[in-house]
């Protein structure tokens, strides 16, 4: 059944994408195609000295990747760096972002560890009228790290899952996600997201689960400073062995904007996880108060209080401090990212399905472009994770990495990272190194 509903959706997202790239083709001669379309190939050769996150029995290991891409996008590259428009004009009604890479990847030692690894993004519009737009993401990736990458389009850069997989398997993940936007005002909006998240992994301990969510939004400005905006969301969610659960969500936000820089908001957040028997629902109450204020035209800071609690149908309720605090800079040459944000996380359809955790999260990253073809990059991370078990985890990680475009058409990169994990279970502590060298070349 998952697997049917994978290939309707691949067909569907394949139809669009074919779709969008031969009604713009037909606009180009055939000699421009390279225009809307970029391969590439990639090799990595990556040192990870705990290839398997334990606390003993270390095993290390040199990581080789042959990685052929390519990246397809309405949007014309630049003539001078080869990169392609990220922001459309409003004369684009039809348009898509497509980059897919491939894999093959090989290990010096653990011969048994050797997949095929696959990554995937498609962005794709079409504005019906001026108001009217569908939307259309797809995120694929098929990998074998112990943690996964975080794959919602709010994550930050280097933001991980909790969950992990005691060994390196490979797992599988599809988010089909089509939304429609209609504008009924300059700054009113009507939303409907649909998302379908598929995970397959191949493990005894961990197991397949799919989500479907029918996520309807609606903001509403009753005047230039006062506004609501309103969501729901309905959730069916199916797994392998664990109980099947149907979710709901519900946010209402009041925002007063004092000037065109500075803005505050009351906001009420409620959440219901049903559960088949004989696992146990809960719900989760958040008030919270918020603000968003540009510090200057490059720099803007938005945060958020406030307290939760969490009522299960059986046992004792708990609760806690919930905040939300992002500041970013986007300078000419600098991007700086500081996000803090603790209280609770929910982490289901993944390889532990660890539910309800409470967690505390700081992430900062600052990306440099030191000259035309060379860029350097920073980012660290903290995290403390309490499951329900009583398990508490520490972790926390450090990176830096380069990047130097040699020609048009070649471009190399380096990353050194460093994570570790403190916990009150011996046997969860762990710590890495790790470093990985990139030769890519693109037409």
């Amino acid at each position: 059944m998952r697997n049917l509903k994978l290939n309707k959706a691949w067909l569907i997202t394949l139809t669009s994408l074919l779709c969008t790239i031969f009604s713009n083709i037909t606009h180009a001669e055939w000699r421009d195609l390279f225009t809307y379309l970029q391969p590439s190939i990639t090799l990595e050769e990556e040192y990870n000295d705990n290839i398997n996150l334990t606390a003993r029995n270390r095993m290390d290991d040199f990581i080789t990747t042959i990685s052929p891409g390519i990246k397809v996008s309405t949007t014309p590259r630049s003539p001078i760096t080869g990169e392609f428009r990220r922001v459309p004009t409003a004369e684009e009604r039809l348009g898509m972002d497509l980059d897919f890479r491939a894999g093959f990847v090989f290990y010096a030692k653990e011969e048994d560890y050797n997949y095929v690894s696959l990554n995937g993004n498609l962005n794709g519009w079409y504005a019906a009228t001026k108001n009217f737009i569908f939307r259309l993401r797809d995120y694929l990736i098929r990998s074998n790290e112990i943690r996964e990458a975080d794959y919602s389009v709010t994550a930050i850069e280097g933001q991980r899952l909790l969950s992990r997989t005691l060994r390196r398997v490979s797992y599988f993940r599809n988010v089909f996600e089509p939304s429609f936007e209609y504008r009924f005002g300059r700054e009113n909006l009507l939303a409907f997201n649909f998302r379908n998240n598929l995970y397959e992994i191949q493990s005894r301990t961990a197991e397949d689960s799919m989500e479907n969510t029918f996520n309807p939004k609606l903001t509403y400005w009753f005047s230039i400073r006062n506004g609501i905006f309103l969501e729901y969301g309905l959730t069916f969610a199916d797994f392998e062995r664990s109980a099947d659960w149907v979710g709901h969500m519900g946010t209402g936000r009041f925002t007063h904007r004092f000037n065109p820089r500075t803005l505050a908001f009351l906001e009420y957040t409620y959440l219901n996880r049903n559960f088949d028997s004989p696992a146990i629902d809960y719900e989760v109450h958040r008030p919270s108060i918020g603000m968003e204020h540009a510090l200057s035209p490059t720099m803007n800071i938005r945060g958020q209080a406030g307290y939760f609690w969490q009522n299960p149908s059986r046992g004792s309720t708990s609760g806690g401090l919930y905040y939300d605090i992002l500041l970013t800079e986007r300078g000419e040459r600098t991007l700086y990212t500081l996000s803090f944000r603790g209280g609770y996380v929910e982490e289901y359809f993944t390889a532990e399905n660890i539910g309800f955790t409470k967690s505390h999260r700081l992430i900062g990253t600052v990306s440099h472009r030191l000259l035309e073809r060379a860029n350097v990059g920073l980012r660290a991370s903290y995290e403390r994770a309490k499951y329900r078990g009583g398990e508490i985890d520490r972790i926390w990680t450090a990176g830096v990495n380069g990047s130097y475009q040699v020609f048009r058409w070649l471009g190399i990169s380096l990353e050194f990272s460093h994570r570790e994990n403190h916990s009150n279970i011996s046997e969860r502590d762990y710590s890495e190194y790790r470093g990985v060298f990139r030769l890519t070349a693109s037409y």
